[in-house]
């Protein structure tokens, strides 16, 4: 009988039926349902795919044949989307963290050197205060004796990497991962003097940032994310796909090679999968999506998206390096409001270095700047030409100075100001449209596979699962097709 054991080969049956013949590639082809096979094998293939880089092996496989058949294509249209990840662990507040990072810790040290661990620390006091995990009890209501426990945990988790690091303790056990992970946990969360021994826990303002900070002591690439106002740990994911006309669609349908039998135009498909940690911004992920996209010979001519997505200088970067037209919708409060003057309602003069608003007055300042590490020019209105103003409502939101202009170098700005008075007509926000699409593909990869919530841990597995539910998806599509 087949059996999946750690070191041994899988097997499937022969021709005859026969089990125990090497599959090549350690692929088997016994039934779920063979009492032969065991679950837990798969557990050992993920690591495999993960281990040498293939997480994405059979999204590119099934895209290569779709291309081969005609049903995706370099060129026309494809729209990008991001939803939430929830990693599979539990939300932590940073007392819980502590308290349950120190149990893993002592977990992991009880089985790896259980006679060592008895002799560094007070077992039995230890085992009450950290045996039960951290959500199987309620911590104090009290906010002065939450302090006070996580103080006492900051002041045994010292104590416990002291012991760690001690000259006469076995060198492997700081190589632990759980001990690695309890010493960063600690570094990022508590802080003691040399010449004081007193713990003290850090100050909000003094974390690390979001994208180094650990959320969890069983995921450690998890991270803390924010998302339309929604917090949540875990990671973020990317869903391309095609979006062309019908039109187009059916011309494609009409060429060699597509399925026999298949009605009307073929169904949009995902061209591309990406998954970062929590705190990745989309407009830090347009750039990986393009060179994912270009990797596979699928780069669309127009890439729908939202605002979060591009910037002046990624409109440009795209339209010059990869050939690709962002659309995408101003994003500024008066174009979301459709009404007022945004910045494409002033007339800028690069050559005198000066603006001119709507009602004809000219700005008194233009000076080049830095903003958050970009260049820039800031222009000013004079707060007294403003302040009279009738139209002051519509032009900014300050209630004493005038308006104030940010604009990028001439040539960005050019471009971003042209992608903007597009969006003035209504033909183009029709063809917009097609980007809200995408939510629909979200909603179906959430109620079908479950995509939003992480069913592994680190951000590898969980990527090999998205890549997977992108599979499942296009099959899906393509059976109705």
């Amino acid at each position: 009988m087949f059996r999946a054991r750690r070191g041994w080969r899988l097997v499937g049956r022969d021709s005859s039926g026969r089990l125990g013949v090497p599959v090549a590639g350690g692929v088997c082809d016994v039934d779920a349902d063979d009492p032969g096979f065991d679950a837990s094998v798969l557990s050992e293939f993920r690591t495999r795919l993960v281990e040498h880089r293939m997480e994405e092996k059979v999204l590119d496989l099934l895209l290569t044949a779709l291309k081969d058949r005609g049903l995706v294509k370099a060129g026309g249209r494809q729209r990008t989307n991001s939803t939430r990840a929830l990693a599979a662990v539990r939300d932590l507040n940073r007392l819980e963290l502590a308290g349950e990072t120190l149990r893993a810790a002592l977990e992991a040290l009880a089985c790896a050197a259980p006679d060592w661990l008895a002799q560094a620390v007070p077992v039995r006091k230890w085992a009450e205060r950290y045996g039960p995990r951290i959500h199987s009890w309620h911590p104090p209501a009290s906010t002065s004796k939450r302090e006070e426990m996580t103080l006492v945990y900051g002041r045994d988790g010292f104590a416990l990497l002291e012991a760690v690091h001690a000259p006469g303790a076995p060198a492997w056990l700081r190589e632990l991962p759980a001990v690695q992970v309890l010493r960063t946990t600690w570094v990022q969360n508590y802080h003691r003097t040399v010449t004081e021994t007193e713990v003290k826990r850090r100050e909000s303002k003094d974390l690390p940032p979001g994208s180094l900070r650990l959320a969890s002591p069983y995921d450690t690439d998890a991270r803390y994310g924010l998302k339309q106002a929604s917090w949540w740990t875990g990671y973020k994911i990317h869903i391309s796909e095609s979006c062309d006309d019908p039109d187009d669609q059916d011309s494609a349908a009409g060429g060699q090679g597509l399925i026999p039998g298949a009605d009307g135009p073929p169904p949009r498909l995902i061209t591309n999968i990406a998954t970062t940690d929590a705190t990745v911004t989309d407009a830090e992920m347009t750039e990986p999506v393009h060179h994912a996209l270009a990797a596979r010979d699928l780069l669309p001519t127009e890439h729908f998206l939202d605002s979060g997505y591009a910037s002046a200088e990624l409109i440009v970067g795209m339209k010059k390096n990869f050939g690709v037209t962002l659309v995408l919708m101003n994003s500024s409060p008066q174009a979301r409001a459709s009404a007022g003057f945004d910045r494409t309602a002033f007339t800028i003069d690069w050559d005198k270095r000066q603006a001119t608003c709507p009602r004809g007055d000219t700005s008194t300042w233009w000076s080049p700047a830095t903003l958050r590490g970009t260049k820039a020019i800031v222009i000013k209105f004079d707060k007294e030409t403003c302040r009279p103003c009738p139209v002051r409502d519509q032009c900014t939101r300050s209630k004493t100075d005038g308006r104030i202009l940010s604009l990028q170098p001439r040539k960005v700005q050019e471009v971003l100001d042209h992608a903007r008075l597009q969006q003035g007509d209504e033909q183009w926000r029709a063809k917009y449209g097609t980007r809200a699409g995408v939510e629909g593909t979200i909603h179906q990869a959430v109620a079908v596979t479950g995509m939003r919530r992480a069913r592994y841990l680190g951000l590898q597995k969980t990527h090999l699962e998205h890549a997977f539910s992108a599979v499942a998806l296009n099959l899906i599509r393509l059976d109705a097709w």
